[in-house]
């Protein structure tokens, strides 16, 4: 295990990252550093990847559902949530967006931190490469969650989503609003290519 994994330290907690899972990067530490969970929150965390958004809601949630659509991920996020000591509020599913889910609305805030980059996930290298890329554009996953997010949010529901500037953040901000959501710009990181954007938005 050691040779096919890595070591990742955040907020005082330690996270295993097994072979074939996305690696915490700048999205995930931007969404990170700017969480706000409440008591009372039940929260969906999609892409869970290491678990590392479900786990740091989980210390201050009423109840998490960690999600991703690949089995080593969620495998990986329930490790995570065991070395952490935070399994016990925390649900794991393997699914697709919200294909999992039957019963609605039931959450107060989901965390996305989607495929955002324009490309063809089945041209990666490998399963790791294909969290990144979301269609020509890279709106195909973003398009679709938004579409679908506010069937599952509570009234007064939150979204956090990362994004980059190259998926056109301000069509993302104008959707939310045709919507019904209040949405807004919270934090960037920029690079030399591209600015990754956390979106905030809530549904009244």
């Amino acid at each position: 295990m050691e040779e096919e994994s890595q070591i990742i330290h955040f907020g005082g907690k330690k996270f295993l990252v097994l072979l074939g899972v996305y690696k915490p990067a700048e999205d995930t530490f931007l969404l990170a550093e700017n969480l706000e969970v409440k008591p009372e929150d039940t929260v969906l965390d999609l892409g869970t990847g290491c678990g590392i958004l479900a786990i740091l809601s989980s210390q201050k949630a009423k109840e998490v559902v960690a999600l991703d659509i690949s089995r080593s991920s969620v495998k990986c996020a329930k490790l995570n949530a065991q070395l952490n000591g935070e399994e016990s509020r925390t649900e794991f599913i393997c699914g697709d967006l919200f294909g999992p889910f039957r019963k609605k609305p039931i959450f107060d805030l989901i965390l996305f931190n989607a495929p955002y980059l324009p490309g063809n996930a089945d041209d990666a290298k490998d399963l790791v490469d294909r969290a990144w890329y979301g269609g020509a554009d890279g709106r195909r996953v973003i398009d679709a969650f938004l579409d679908a997010a506010s069937k599952y949010l509570k009234k007064g529901g939150r979204i956090f989503l990362v994004q980059s500037t190259l998926s056109n953040v301000d069509e993302t901000l104008e959707r939310l609003r045709r919507l019904g959501f209040n949405a807004r710009t919270i934090a960037k990181e920029a690079s030399f290519f591209e600015t990754i954007t956390l979106i905030e938005a809530r549904i009244d």
